[in-house]
């Protein structure tokens, strides 16, 4: 957590109340959603700052969003279709839309719903000139290197489905020039919780030297990817570093806007992922604690091997004690929300916290093995 005391440390009476209620629960504390809010705000480098919604769309935080003056980037149809519907007087100015290996109807729709389209691949405009002709575009690069904790969530390279590879920018060159495209915005994201401040910079850079090759391009999008420190004694990512080096930026390019997609930093410590312990069982040196959800409600440790600081909210200032393997009642052996968790004497019926879960938490939850997910419930 980037703050001394979490907030949900504050609210253990009130936690367990819900859990005792509601459990299994993701629980969203909407004062700590804002004032991240307020952090990213503090960047004065970015322009402008979009939400990626696919982090959590919670009506209530995406309400706290809308609220705060930040626009919405969307990757669905469904995305659009929600946003617009909870706020209906929403701009489309405020939204921009970043399908990747989507049907032509998605981008008509993209038009019609959002301002910013981004197109990441040369094909698109090739097969379906008639939609973009005429059209302001926002391209996405590849840079050529991915960053980020997990091979799964480094978004940029030849082993990423993302992004034009820069070989290929005389051809989208060559199809702008014929069908009077547009091309007003660079974008690349080079993956996701990531720590290195220099980061966004770096890709700036790297959209700058290209944008020569298109005088209409106006602004230039860094992604997103901003990190959340997961483990005991990791540094947050620091802000203050991160400006700077926009700044440094901006001094050689002022011809150029700015633009950020903060997801998971602005609402994964807001959210903490509440559950039941149901079984005990020790074998061998090994202790497994089992709780009653599992990966249908929190995939991100088995997806890509996420940590989640988990805690007994039942006994949260108790000596720790044990050393165990936190597990789901889905049958999978990869069903393991904490790997050799450092806990004080637990016992049935306690309930764990699992904490940084307000991000790619409920999103991405199922149904599997036909268990219901933990619901939602906002404070």
């Amino acid at each position: 957590m980037t703050t001394t005391v979490a907030w949900w440390e504050s609210k253990c009476t009130q936690l367990l109340k819900v859990g005792n209620q509601s459990s299994p629960c993701f629980v969203y504390d909407i004062p700590c959603l804002q004032e991240t809010i307020q952090r990213i705000k503090t960047l004065q480098s970015a322009d402008r700052a979009f939400y990626a919604m696919k982090a959590c769309y919670n009506p209530e935080v995406l309400k706290a969003i809308y609220n705060s003056g930040l626009g919405f980037e969307c990757v669905s149809p469904g995305e659009l279709y929600e946003i617009h519907r909870l706020f209906p007087e929403i701009e489309a100015d405020q939204i921009l839309f970043t399908p990747n290996f989507v049907p032509k109807e998605e981008y008509i729709l993209g038009y019609e719903l959002a301002s910013h389209v981004t197109v990441g691949n040369v094909r698109v405009l090739e097969l379906w000139s008639d939609v973009f002709k005429q059209r302001d575009v926002i391209l996405r690069i590849d840079p050529g290197h991915g960053r980020g904790h997990h091979k799964h969530v480094r978004t940029a390279g030849s082993a990423s489905k993302f992004g034009i590879a820069p070989e290929s920018l005389p051809l989208v060159q060559e199809i702008c020039d014929l069908y009077d495209i547009r091309i007003t915005g660079l974008h690349a994201h080079v993956g996701s919780g990531i720590l290195t401040p220099d980061t966004w910079s770096s890709t700036a850079y790297a959209l700058a030297s290209i944008a020569e090759m298109f005088p209409y391009t106006t602004h230039l999008n860094v992604g997103g990817g901003f990190g959340v420190p997961e483990k005991p004694g990791s540094s947050p990512l620091d802000l203050h570093v991160l400006e700077e080096s926009l700044q440094q930026f901006r001094k050689i390019h002022p011809q150029f806007e700015l633009w950020i997609e903060p997801g998971r930093y602005l609402v994964a410590e807001s959210g903490v992922l509440l559950t039941r312990v149901t079984q005990i069982k020790y074998k061998g040196d090994r202790c497994y604690i089992g709780v009653e959800t599992g990966m249908n409600s929190l995939i991100r440790p088995a997806l890509y091997g996420s940590n989640h600081r988990i805690f007994n909210l039942s006994s949260l200032h108790s000596p720790l004690n044990i050393t165990a393997d936190i597990v789901g009642p889905i049958c999978e052996t990869g069903d393991i929300i904490g790997h050799a968790c450092q806990l004080p004497e637990t016992s049935e019926g306690d309930f764990l916290l699992i904490a940084t879960a307000g991000a790619y938490g409920r999103v991405m939850s199922s149904n599997y093995n036909m268990r219901e997910p933990a619901c939602e419930v906002v404070l």
